[in-house]
C-alpha cells in the first residue's frame, strides 16, 4: 500500500512536466527581434577633406662645375627672380681657362686656313704635272686633320664657354631660398647640392578623397581652405589636378589646388582643411547603423523574409548620416532588416517581430511604414 502511494506522485509530476513542455513549446517559436525597413532618402553632403600646403616648384640646386665658393649674392630666405645670381664658383679660373681654349681655337682656325691654302697649291701643282698624286693625296690628309683639330678646338671652347656661365649658379625660377648648403670659401664638386629654392606664389594645396566622391569633382572645382594660422579665414582656390588613378592601397584619388599666395603668408607644409561645397544624392537607400555588425567577412545584415525567417547578406556600406547608413547593393527599398537582438542570428533562423519596448507584433510581419515607426 505504500509502494502505491509512493508511485502515484511521481505520475502526476511527469504528467505536468509534459504538459509544461507542451505549453513551453508552444510559446517559443523564434527569437524576438526588431525590424526597420530601408528608406531611400535624399542626401545633402558636404565633401571635406584636409591635407597639407605644398610649394608649386620646389628644387635642390647643385653644382655643375667644380671649385670654390667665392661668392654669395642672396642668403637664406631672400627672393630671386628667374635667373638671378645666387652663388659664383671662381668665376676667375673658368674665364682663364675659357681664353685659354679660345687661344687654341683660334689656332686651329689658322692652321686649317694654312693648309687649305697648302692643298689648293699642290692642286695646282698636280694639274701642271709637276706634283705627283702621292703629294696631293698628302696635302688632302692634312687639309682634314687640320679640320678635326678645329672641330676638337670649337668643341673645348664651348665646354670651356658653359663652364664659365655654370660658375655663376642662377635660380632657374622666381622663389625664395629656403636654406643655403654651402659656405664661402667652401670646395665643392660637380653634383654637390648648394641651396634650395621654393616657388611659394602660388602656393598648392594637396589632399585626397574617397573613391565615393571620385565622379563628383574636377579640373576647375572651386574650393575653400582654411588654415590654423589664420583661424577664421577662407582661402578660396580652383582644382588644377585630379589624378586620373585611384590609389590601389589608400583607395582615394589625390587631388591639387592652387592658392594665390602674393603676401606669402602661406608655408608649405601647413595642415589644411578643404571644403569642396555640396554634393547631393537622390534616393540613397539607407538603414540604421545599429541594423550593421562588423564580421571577419565584412558588414552583415540579417533580412527578414515573408516566413519569419532572417537571410544573412554581407553588404557594403557608404555614408553616414543622422543615424543612418548608406547601402551599396543587395537591398532594396521597402525591404526590413533586424535592427536590434541580431548578435546572435544565423542564417534562415524563425524570429518573431517585437516592438522596441518587448511586446510582440501581430504575426503578419509589419508594412515598411510600420516597421520604421516601431524601429524609431
Amino acid at each position: 500500500m505504500k509502494r502505491e502511494l509512493a508511485v502515484l506522485p511521481a505520475a502526476a509530476l511527469l504528467a505536468l512536466a509534459a504538459c509544461g513542455a507542451e505549453q513551453a513549446s508552444e510559446e517559443v517559436v523564434g527569437r524576438p527581434v526588431t525590424l526597420s525597413p530601408v528608406l531611400a532618402v535624399d542626401l545633402d553632403e558636404r565633401i571635406e577633406a584636409s591635407g597639407q600646403l605644398l610649394a608649386k616648384d620646389r628644387a635642390e640646386i647643385a653644382a655643375e662645375v667644380g671649385g670654390r665658393i667665392t661668392e654669395i649674392l642672396i642668403d637664406e630666405g631672400g627672393g630671386a627672380e628667374l635667373g638671378a645670381a645666387v652663388i659664383t664658383i671662381d668665376p676667375e679660373r673658368r674665364k682663364l681657362e675659357r681664353d685659354r681654349t679660345r687661344a687654341r681655337l683660334d689656332e686651329a682656325r689658322a692652321a686649317r686656313s694654312e693648309q687649305e691654302r697648302e692643298f689648293a697649291r699642290i692642286g695646282e701643282l698636280h694639274e701642271r704635272n709637276v706634283a705627283s698624286q702621292t703629294q696631293l693625296e698628302q696635302a688632302e690628309t692634312g687639309l682634314v686633320r687640320a679640320a678635326s683639330r678645329l672641330l676638337a678646338a670649337e668643341a673645348e671652347f664651348g665646354v670651356a664657354r658653359r663652364a664659365l656661365q655654370d660658375a655663376t649658379v642662377r635660380a632657374p625660377f622666381a622663389g625664395l631660398i629656403a636654406r643655403r648648403l654651402v659656405s664661402r670659401g667652401e670646395f665643392v664638386s660637380p653634383g654637390h647640392k648648394l641651396f634650395e629654392l621654393v616657388a611659394l606664389d602660388p602656393i598648392q594645396v594637396e589632399f585626397h578623397l574617397p573613391e565615393v566622391d571620385s565622379s563628383r569633382v574636377r579640373v576647375g572645382h572651386p574650393v575653400e581652405v582654411t588654415v590654423a594660422p589664420y583661424p577664421g579665414e577662407v582661402f578660396r582656390a580652383n582644382l588644377t589636378l585630379v589624378s586620373p588613378t585611384i590609389d590601389p592601397r589608400t583607395r582615394t584619388l589625390r587631388v591639387q589646388a592652387q592658392l594665390p599666395n602674393g603676401d606669402g603668408r602661406l608655408r608649405p607644409g601647413l595642415f589644411a582643411r578643404v571644403d569642396l561645397g555640396v554634393a547631393k544624392r537622390r534616393g540613397v537607400p539607407m538603414i540604421p547603423e545599429e541594423a550593421v555588425l562588423q564580421r571577419s567577412d565584412g558588414a552583415v545584415v540579417f533580412r527578414i523574409d515573408s516566413d519569419n525567417r532572417v537571410e544573412r547578406l554581407v553588404i557594403e556600406t557608404g555614408a553616414y548620416w543622422n543615424g543612418s547608413v548608406e547601402v551599396k547593393g543587395g537591398l532594396a527599398t521597402g525591404d526590413l532588416v533586424v535592427s536590434r537582438g541580431h548578435s546572435a542570428l544565423v542564417d534562415g533562423e524563425l524570429v518573431v517581430p517585437r516592438h522596441p519596448d518587448g511586446t510582440p507584433l501581430r504575426q503578419s510581419l509589419p508594412t515598411v511604414a510600420e516597421a520604421g515607426e516601431n524601429a524609431s
